[in-house]
């Protein structure tokens, strides 16, 4: 078992991921909220109430679930402000960032199919 600390922050076991590459992307990003998440955080550190207005329709469950999910997998990281009441912000880790082409090319792929379908 080795384990890799991804970003500084998460320890993931290397040999729980899948062999191929694209499955492990999948693995860590395919819950569609997930990448709703990278998207509005590629913009920027966001606090949890502006993450779920500009994703819509997500509960507060499921986003501090996916949430959770995406800082153990060092994607985001969270930060907790002594303050009263107290603040909590969200960005993503340089891993997280590292996302961007990947973002980007679904963005311009949805696109042109969405240009494709209107000129059809």
């Amino acid at each position: 078992m080795i384990p890799t600390y991804l970003g500084g922050l998460a320890m993931v076991n290397v040999n729980m991921l899948p062999a191929c590459p694209v499955e492990t992307t999948l693995t860590l990003i395919s819950d569609k909220w997930k990448v709703l998440i990278i998207r509005d955080l590629l913009d920027g550190t966001r606090r949890f109430s502006e993450l779920r207005r500009s994703i819509g329709h997500i509960s507060q469950k499921v986003l501090t679930s996916n949430l959770r999910q995406m800082e153990n997998d060092g994607l985001v990281r969270r930060e907790v402000y002594a303050e009263v009441p107290p603040r909590v912000e969200y960005s993503l880790t340089e891993t997280g960032q590292s996302l961007k082409p990947v973002i980007d090319a679904m963005w311009n792929w949805g696109e042109s199919y969405k240009a494709k379908l209107a000129a059809d």
